[in-house]
């Protein structure tokens, strides 16, 4: 039953790491393209006043624009953190089911001896 439970939990892991390490690639490629396609002055006419700082870049974008951006990094950032905490809650406990199995391991080879 605990190889069930390690298999689980690391599953979870990398449900959660992935979509979240996807989430960020996909944040930073749409960060990259607002750096080379958003005005770097506010245009007033398209509501593009809301600014942004992209790698010392600043550009201007709609509200919508600004709000769809930080929900897919505040999103992926979150999920990735969950799935980094899952992560190491697996990596702890197979360490312990590793180190119990050496000790049952040593202690049987011993007893035979």
């Amino acid at each position: 039953m605990k190889d069930q439970k390690l298999a689980t939990l690391r599953f979870l892991a990398l449900l959660f790491l992935f979509p979240g390490l996807a989430g960020l690639i996909i944040s930073a490629s749409i960060s990259t393209h607002y750096v080379n396609t958003l005005p770097k002055e506010p245009v007033p006419a398209e509501m593009r006043m809301t600014p942004r700082n992209i790698h010392g870049s600043v550009v201007f974008q709609t509200k919508a624009e600004d709000r769809f951006l930080s929900s897919i990094e505040d999103t992926s950032v979150g999920v990735f953190f969950i799935g980094l905490t899952v992560g190491l809650v697996y990596v702890r406990r197979w360490g312990l089911e590793q180190a119990i199995a050496a000790e049952e391991e040593e202690y049987s080879s011993a007893k035979s001896a």
